[in-house]
């Protein structure tokens, strides 16, 4: 499969990761995340090329995630800010961040802390199931095929790791 080809993909994940698998995307909207809204501070935060930092903003306002607003009318200077698809990706990079502060943090310690707001405690975001609300473990859920690629494949429209992906989790289904 070519880079190109994977916004094609039915996986959601596989979509994700044609947005977001550069270098840079992420950390720009972590930048934006954190409250460096600004060109000159995402630029000068990250250190990457003033053309580098402009192709990325806009693919991420053409793909939704941010809007240019106006912020100063005298010498035409925008902000960058979330939309509501660009805020939904926090537990995206609150999982990540935690993995890095699992697996990648040095002798000093973990960079954050999250704290909750409600009891001003710092907690460590857990992902939880949205029925029962207990916390979600490897190992303790299982994959079904969803209506999306069940209609892809009854449309004979599966090919490479969707097809591949599909035989798996319905495999694992009947067992």
């Amino acid at each position: 499969m070519r880079w190109e080809e994977v916004s094609t993909q039915a996986c959601s994940i596989g979509k994700a990761s044609s947005v977001f698998g550069d270098r840079w995307t992420l950390l720009i909207v972590r930048q934006i995340f954190f409250g460096l809204k600004r060109f000159s501070e995402i630029q000068k935060s990250l250190g990457i090329t003033k053309h580098r930092l402009t192709d990325r903003l806009n693919r991420l306002i053409e793909e939704g995630l941010i809007y240019k607003h106006l912020y100063d009318e005298t010498y035409n200077r925008y902000e960058y800010l979330l939309t509501e698809k660009g805020l939904d990706l926090y537990p995206v990079l609150i999982a990540l961040g935690q993995w890095g502060d699992k697996w990648m943090k040095d002798c000093d310690g973990v960079p954050i802390e999250y704290v909750h707001t409600n009891c001003g405690k710092v907690t460590k975001p857990t992902l939880s199931c949205s029925c029962c609300g207990e916390p979600l473990k490897l190992g303790e859920f299982s994959l079904k095929v969803g209506p999306g690629l069940c209609e892809k494949h009854s449309r004979g429209e599966l090919e490479g790791a969707d097809k591949m992906i599909y035989e798996k989790i319905s495999e694992s289904e009947t067992k």
